[in-house]
């Protein structure tokens, strides 16, 4: 299949890009959602990470507490290196074996740190960054979850600066606050559409 790496700071608006996408006929594998799939109640990396850290960064709920473990990793780089040695390779398996089944026009996979990680180029055929401003990020990002700005910050500056992710792209989504919905649906729709008609030509017999 024709594969796009999808990504994009926090607050960016990467996930209703996947979700035009999908409604659009794309097969969509998200590594977020494989990241909240595997920490939550009764997920495949629950008790390893409670052997690993302490059943203090388990929620009552049997989830991860992902704010104890955010302050956690934020304060120790040995703690984030040893929770992302756990995790990528979950993440890694589940992805590849949904990549297997997916079914579409082509593949998204959305990764937030897909310019970080330092493989996903030679995995995809393109990659689409989904832009936006500082402050609009930081705006959305107090709206839909209510982290401080500090918090927000080091989120930030945990993720390549926004130029490098830029530079990185062969395809960029402007959505930042003055991009209406109507607007993003259009931008979206335009690369959509061209991606189709390179996804057939990469299909058909040479």
């Amino acid at each position: 299949m024709y594969k796009i790496g999808l990504t994009g700071g926090i607050g960016s608006g990467k996930s209703r890009v996947a979700d035009l996408l999908a409604e659009w006929g794309a097969a969509i594998i998200d590594t977020d959602v494989i990241a909240h799939d595997l920490t939550a109640p009764g997920g495949a990396a629950i008790e390893p990470i409670s052997q690993l850290f302490g059943p203090d960064v388990i929620a009552a709920t049997g989830a991860l507490d992902r704010q104890a473990m955010r302050d956690l990793v934020f304060e120790s780089p040995e703690a984030r290196q040893q929770l992302e040695a756990l995790l990528h390779p979950m993440i890694g398996a589940v992805t590849k074996q949904r990549a297997s089944l997916a079914r579409g026009c082509y593949l998204v996979y959305v990764v937030p740190l897909l310019v970080e990680s330092g493989h996903w180029r030679d995995r995809v055929d393109r990659i689409c960054v989904v832009d936006c401003d500082i402050e609009t990020q930081f705006k959305r990002v107090q709206a839909r979850s209510g982290l401080t700005r500090e918090a927000i910050t080091r989120i930030i500056n945990a993720q390549v600066p926004r130029e490098t992710r830029l530079a990185a792209a062969d395809d960029v989504i402007i959505n930042d606050g003055t991009t209406g919905a109507d607007e993003l649906v259009r931008r979206t729709r335009v690369l959509h559409d061209g991606w189709c008609v390179q996804a057939r030509q990469g299909c058909s017999p040479s």
